[in-house]
């Protein structure tokens, strides 16, 4: 017998185009191969090869398969004879037969059968006079005759040994271990679906491996309202997804998969036409459960309610997925109205009303900026690098070194543009809101010399100047950065003149190099920054050999300095201004609480300038 791990192993390493290569002629689309289909006529191609996904289908007659089934179907090989030849041209040894799994196979086939017995009941009695509840509950549902038996609804009467009389061919070990019955130590096993609407729970082939059901008595209050099978040999909530063997195939015609709460929603948007929904099972995304989503789809769609739970929910997916994202392959998270399934959107606004939704998903990057923004009190300074630094630790858990460094430009850019706004230019007006409760506080005279002295110094000291310079430096040897960081350069008051002359350059839609920039400052008088400028920052930008994602991040952080420093020594030169006019204990606080973040401030710029330093 062979492990399914084993069969996995053997697919990876066969190139399916290649394979089918040999015998028909494909043409590259895109990431795909199509060609006109071998297994029936046609005129224009409708057969698709994957070899990232791992299959072939045709969407003219619907021949699916992998690499052994292409062996099977097309070469006319027997299962063994196929996988022999295949394992002899990926240089595997095919296994020996284990026994132990033989035995396993055996019994996980007479769990199937018992399986079916069960879902072949449930029906029956559904049809019954007993299932008059059920049916009645459906039809509120407004599921039609065709939706009933297409997802092969049923009914357990709410007794507690009818299944065991029904199935008695079966032992009850093998009923215990499907998980149809409950053993509890000291009492007779018993029936675990009693008095439910039951709903079969398949894997990719329709076998029934598992069950839910919806209870139908309103007084058992102290019952679950949906009940799953436990895990099994057949069954893993955690690597199994409701209706993923008729969504995939409608998956593949749409492009989309749309993945909703519970089993329930699953069959609501099919009676409504949309076919290629699935569900977890009791549980949040798994990883397993994502894998499985991509092999059909590289962005799945997921459905959320718009409450509380609904935002909780979005989040614990985006944890999962993050380590696991890998170039085109995401998660979109699309918001039902709050109070609304999916059902109840269907049946108000229509399908259409849906299919909007789920074009207007938002992408994990949004969700993730969103919920950490909104999610907390973003009051003070404090609160604001809390935000930032979960932010950087989602994008630390992503895997993918391409990926991180982008969602972290990305986060930080969106950070700075909030933490940072432009500031109002207070020059323009007299007036200003007082805090204590009066419309208007009297007019405040103008900043005198010395004050406005203090403000200069402070923005044109020579660490301001080594860090500008510094930073021009870093623009000037990867331009295409510039554009990038055009806005927040734009937004920031007093700069180096040299950086106007860059933002012009990016205006302009100039495709730059280093050697023209600094021709270009030339020509207006202004010469590129001398080494010298910077000596005393050696940030890892300015090496010449550095890697180039890492020195868009480094530069890139930087730059968020630059930016948050006008702002900082602005705010200090105020609070000094202030308690030098009313010398107020509250005045004080403010200066010396700017006073230490100006400290922290320069703590990271020398950590930042020294960490993988190069020699300039």
């Amino acid at each position: 017998m062979l492990s399914p791990q084993w069969l996995d192993q053997l697919r990876t390493r066969i190139t399916l185009s290649a394979l089918i290569g040999r015998s028909v002629r494909l043409i590259r689309a895109g990431r795909e191969f199509k060609a006109c289909c071998p297994f029936h006529n046609e005129k224009s191609p409708s057969f698709t090869v994957n070899d990232e996904k791992g299959f072939y289908h045709c969407f003219g007659c619907g021949a699916h398969g992998d690499a052994i089934r292409w062996m099977t179907d097309h070469q006319g090989l027997e299962f063994m004879d196929a996988v022999k030849e295949l394992a002899a041209e990926a240089g595997m040894d095919v296994p020996a037969p284990d026994p132990r799994a033989a035995k396993q196979a055996e019994q996980r086939a007479s769990l199937h059968d018992v399986m079916a017995a069960a879902q072949e009941w449930f029906v029956a009695n559904l049809e019954g006079e007993g299932g008059k509840a059920a049916r009645d509950y459906l039809a509120t549902r407004g599921f039609d005759a065709a939706t009933v038996r297409k997802f092969g609804f049923g009914f357990a009467p709410d007794e507690r040994q009818s299944l065991k009389a029904a199935l008695a061919r079966f032992p009850e070990p093998m009923l215990i271990e499907a998980g149809l019955r409950i053993a509890v130590e000291g009492r007779d096993p018993y029936d675990r679906f009693r008095g439910r609407l039951m709903l079969p729970i398949q894997d990719v082939r329709g076998r029934a491996i598992a069950f839910g059901g919806r209870i139908l008595a309103k007084d058992k209050t102290d019952a679950p309202k949906y009940l799953n099978s436990p895990d099994t040999p057949l069954f893993d909530k955690g690597r199994t997804l409701y209706n993923l063997h008729r969504a995939a195939p409608a998956a593949r015609q749409s492009g989309r998969m749309v993945v909703v709460e519970g089993y329930m929603d699953v069959v609501a948007l099919a009676a409504a036409g949309i076919e290629e929904a699935v569900a977890p099972l009791g549980t949040a995304l798994t990883e397993e459960q994502i894998e499985l989503l991509w092999r059909q789809v590289e962005t799945p769609v997921l459905c959320l309610d718009g409450d509380a739970a609904g935002q909780r929910a979005a989040m614990r997916a985006v944890t999962r997925a993050l380590p696991m994202l890998r170039p085109s392959h995401s998660l979109r998270i699309a918001r039902l109205p709050e109070g609304l399934d999916p059902d109840d959107l269907v049946k108000k606004k229509g399908p259409e009303a849906l299919r909007t939704l789920l074009g207007e998903a938002q992408s994990l990057l949004d969700v993730l900026w969103v919920q950490e923004r909104d999610g907390a009190s973003l009051a003070t300074p404090e609160d604001k690098a809390g935000l930032k630094a979960r932010l950087m630790a989602h994008v630390d858990a992503i895997a993918d070194s391409d990926i991180a460094s982008l969602y972290r430009r990305e986060l930080l850019d969106r950070y700075s543009a909030f933490a940072f706004p432009p500031r109002p230019d207070r020059r323009q007006s007299n007036f200003a809101p007082r805090r204590g409760g009066r419309d208007f506080e009297k007019p405040r005279p103008p900043s005198s010399p010395e004050s406005l002295g203090r403000l200069r110094r402070a923005s044109q000291g020579s660490a301001r100047d080594a860090l500008s310079a510094a930073v021009l430096a870093g623009l000037i040897r990867w331009p295409l950065e510039i554009d990038r960081h055009a806005d927040a350069l734009a937004r920031t008051p007093a700069l180096d003149p040299r950086f106007g002359r860059l933002l012009d350059c990016c205006d302009a839609a100039m495709t730059l190099e280093s050697g023209q920039l600094s021709t270009i400052l030339a020509e207006h008088g202004l010469e590129g920054p001398d080494p010298a400028e910077y000596a005393g920052l050696r940030f890892g930008f300015l090496d010449p050999d550095a890697d180039p994602a890492q020195a868009a991040q480094d530069l890139s952080r930087a730059l968020e300095l630059l930016v948050e420093r006008p702002v900082l020594e602005a705010a200090l030169a105020d609070a000094t201004e202030r308690f030098e006019s009313d010398l107020s204990e509250e005045a004080f606080e403010e200066q010396q609480r700017l006073l230490k973040r100006k400290l922290e401030f320069d703590r990271r710029l020398r950590h930042m300038a020294t960490r993988n330093a190069a020699v300039p």
